[in-house]
């Protein structure tokens, strides 16, 4: 486990997982979040995102949190580790509405609502981009552990018997 992507539905806790993995690990984590988006709520460019990400990924380990669509297949062909989070849609509403307020180390600014566009895009993300995310990594299944996580219960589960694993 040398470069992670942690992939899944907003809300579902990608980023806490995801740095629970660093601490355990060691592992640098990248944000796609936060280097996508800028304090001031605009975005960098698509052509600096995949620079930026390229060169990321050019490095020895990683764990690289969020999903990006249109970057995903690149992230997927030089990994080695894949957690996708996959958990009901409730549990994904509730975790994006409970860090509405919150200061993230993960986003570079606070969330004051929970926006209806991006409810809607939570809402929709198991008919419009699941199908396409479980294509990719039935595509790249070879030679990558894959773990496909469907609650809270077993995420934690699985970090517990990883960090006895490293300990060990």
């Amino acid at each position: 486990m040398k470069r992670i992507l942690v992939i899944g539905c907003s809300g579902a806790g990608k980023s806490t997982f995801a740095r629970k993995l660093r601490d355990m690990t060691s592992v640098p984590l990248y944000y796609l979040d936060l280097l996508w988006h800028k304090p001031d709520r605009t975005n960098i460019s698509r052509e600096e995102f995949d620079r930026q990400l390229s060169s990321i990924l050019t490095t020895e380990s990683w764990i690289i949190d969020g999903n990006y669509g249109r970057t995903l297949e690149m992230r997927l062909q030089v990994c080695d580790t894949v957690f996708l989070l996959d958990y009901p849609l409730t549990v994904c509403l509730a975790g994006a509405a409970a860090r509405v307020g919150k200061k993230r180390e993960d986003m570079p600014w606070i969330e004051e609502t929970f926006d209806p566009e991006f409810r809607q895009w939570i809402e929709n993300f198991r008919e419009s981009q699941l199908p396409g995310i479980l294509r990719l990594l039935h595509q790249y299944r070879e030679g990558r552990q894959i773990f496909i996580l469907h609650s809270r219960e077993e995420a934690s589960a699985l970090l517990e018997t990883l960090e006895t694993s490293l300990s060990g």
